[in-house]
């Protein structure tokens, strides 16, 4: 089965880690794709490697997925350039884990804006457009911390923990129209989350798990496109997905 080929595909967070590797294997396997983040010329050059390569459409635009008009934008983009959008991946995320008593506000409110605002606003643009066709799916890139809250992750879950119960909205209200709502969550993973996170005694402990037992950024990218491959009537709506030498959340 390939339910892939030919699929417009916008992912936003593109530019390195998970969505880059998720564009990467979805042009592998014929989808046409939009890429997004905030670094143009880092996107151009995985869009012309990814053209070059592989001989499909990819086309990028910078977008700032905290502006819900540049993310209207972006979706506007998609669906004039290529007709229209089949799956909203949104994958762009911020995690500077603290302890609660530090009070960042700053990375407090950006975790709230990236994490949480971004993929609200991916839903508003993208919902029209699908309604229309009575097709698309809308990914998100979750975590396990969605699941449990450890030690300075309580703001991060908080944001994770939310999307979750949107995406199940998402899922509950889309029922009949076709829309597929689709969670992705992994656990410890080999991405530059970790580079974000200000506290130096928690970025080592951080970047060490991941270097222990984390997951490739291959690895999730290969999940996404798992969710994406199903029939039409068939809705992934949520994978979990760890190291198996993981042994925590």
């Amino acid at each position: 089965m390939d339910n892939v080929r030919g699929k417009v595909v916008v992912i936003t967070g593109a530019s390195s880690g998970i969505g880059k590797k998720t564009a990467t294997l979805l042009a592998e396997r014929g989808a046409r794709l939009v890429l997004a983040a905030r670094r143009e010329s880092a996107l151009a050059k995985v869009a012309s490697e990814l053209t070059k390569t592989y001989q499909t459409t990819v086309i990028y635009k910078a977008t700032d997925v905290t502006d819900a008009t540049a993310v209207q934008d972006l979706l506007t983009f998609a669906k004039t350039q290529l007709g229209r959008v089949d799956v909203l991946f949104n994958n762009a995320g911020l995690m500077p884990v603290s302890m609660l008593r530090d009070g960042k506000l700053d990375e407090w409110e950006a975790m709230i804006d990236i994490n949480l605002k971004g993929p609200l606003y991916g839903i508003k643009a993208s919902l029209p457009i699908m309604e229309q066709q009575h097709s698309g799916q809308i990914i998100t890139t979750d975590s396990v911390a969605g699941h449990f809250v450890g030690e300075g992750s309580a703001v991060y879950s908080g944001t994770k923990y939310a999307i979750r119960a949107i995406m199940e909205g998402l899922r509950v209200e889309e029922v009949g129209k076709g829309i597929k709502s689709t969670l992705i969550s992994p656990g410890h993973a080999q991405t530059a989350l970790a580079s974000t996170i200000s506290d130096p005694e928690l970025r080592s402990a951080v970047l060490k798990s991941e270097a222990d037992t984390g997951l490739t950024a291959e690895d999730v990218a290969t999940a996404v496109v798992y969710a994406i491959d199903t029939p039409d009537n068939v809705g992934i709506n949520e994978v979990i997905l760890r190291s198996t030498e993981q042994r925590d959340y």
